[in-house]
């Protein structure tokens, strides 16, 4: 018996692992199929998106249905068994009150019987319950390896404190994502950046330009190479003090559900309202937000859908001026704005750059033009870097740039 629990908890571990799966898999169709309604409706996808969860949710009744008949054939075999002994002693027992000189008096043997059913009625219930415990195992099993999983405390041992001055040096870095090792990414990178300078990266999609500011907030551990903040190496900066004086704004701005003044001092939950009401004007973001009824108490609702793409946009530079960084990262900040949220966004932007390390990821040439250094990424790899003006009398890749996008 105890072999057969052991097969069969294997067993039901797996079938409860498996419906978890389909069941996570359901949930992220529901998620997705919201997030994006506007494409499902506007490509009339409805049927489709209903089939496909559909699919989903009869595998995590067909998992069910055939975990409970499991269960319930496990419990019987164990209950007929257990019942089956059970009858089997008080028979041997009934033997031994039988006779001339009965081994067993009648009163010993009802008294046996009294305790056998008792024991036999609690250890009934054993069998359903380790049934139970192996479900859940099974549907716990995926939490659980997260939770036991190594965090970056294990890979990251830097425990040095100090306060940046703003210096930046890449050492021949060299990096590939570790989901796909065969493709490099960044191919022998080496620049220097000095406190307080306004920096530019450009390249086509896929160049490596936001992979370096991933490197920066140290998202990454594993490259050739190496990274310095004021001559000291990011592997021996302690994690929560580097990114502490880190900021960045990225062209997907994420909002948390909550209200306008929950998002921004999420860079400073200490933060008065007089100074998010601060970081709001220099972000060109009070004048909107003043409109709103609820004014700081307004929800912008899940991933901010309430706000358009340039209130986000400010939002998130305010958030970054609430955290008043010594290194400021905006990756395409504005790659998706209209004409007037784009100057709203800059004119923020550029009032944030100010006695700080800033560092520019732009796909609009014209954006970048009054930066201290540009540095020209093509296929991974650091082909130019100069001033706009001397970029442009090189006649290389970055004047083909700016040639394709008509900017004089």
């Amino acid at each position: 018996m105890a072999v057969i629990a052991v097969i069969f908890g294997r067993f039901i571990r797996k079938l409860s692992k498996n419906a978890q799966n389909f069941t996570a898999s359901a949930n992220s169709i529901v998620e997705e199929s919201l997030t994006g309604i506007s494409n499902v409706k506007s490509f009339t996808q409805e049927i489709f998106t209903l089939n496909k969860y559909k699919v989903s949710t009869d595998e995590i009744r067909k998992l069910n249905v055939k975990s409970g008949l499991w269960r319930g054939v496990f419990v019987s075999f164990i209950i007929f068994c257990l019942f089956g002994a059970i009858i089997f002693i008080i028979w041997k027992g009934l033997l031994m009150t039988q006779g001339a000189n009965p081994e067993l008096s009648s009163q010993g043997f009802y008294q046996f019987i009294l305790f056998t059913i008792m024991m036999g009625a609690s250890v009934g219930s054993l069998p359903d319950l380790y049934a139970s415990i192996q479900k859940a195992a099974g549907a716990s099993e995926n939490l659980l390896e997260i939770l036991n999983g190594k965090t970056e405390s294990n890979f990251i041992s830097g425990d040095q404190k100090f306060e940046f001055l703003g210096a930046i040096k890449f050492e021949n870095v060299t990096f590939s994502y570790p989901q796909r090792k065969d493709i490099t990414v960044l191919k022998n990178i080496s620049f220097s950046i000095k406190p307080n300078d306004h920096i530019a990266i450009v390249g086509a999609s896929g160049a490596g330009k936001s992979t370096i500011a991933s490197l920066l907030l140290h998202f990454y551990y594993e490259f050739n190479g190496d990274i310095k903040y004021d001559d000291i190496s990011i592997n021996k900066i302690e994690i929560e003090s580097l990114r502490k004086q880190i900021a960045i704004v990225p062209q997907e701005v994420i909002l948390f559900s909550g209200s306008i003044r929950d998002n921004v001092s999420f860079a400073n939950p200490n933060a008065s309202d007089d100074e998010i009401n601060s970081a709001l004007k220099k972000a060109n973001a009070w004048e909107f937000v003043n409109e709103f009824p609820d004014n700081l108490n307004t929800e912008v609702g899940d991933r901010g859908i309430q706000l358009s793409g340039g209130q986000k946009q400010r939002i998130a530079i305010a958030r970054a001026i609430l955290k008043n960084p010594k290194i400021l990262i905006l990756d395409e900040a504005t790659s998706s704005l209209d004409s007037e949220s784009e100057k709203l966004v800059q004119d923020a932007m550029n009032k944030l750059m100010i006695g700080r390390t800033s560092i520019v990821i732009a796909h609009r040439l014209s954006t970048v033009r009054e930066a201290d250094k540009i540095l020209v990424l093509k296929n991974g790899e650091l082909v130019e870097e100069g001033s706009h003006d001397s970029l442009i009398k090189l006649k290389g890749f970055y004047s083909k740039l700016v040639d394709l996008q008509n900017i004089h």
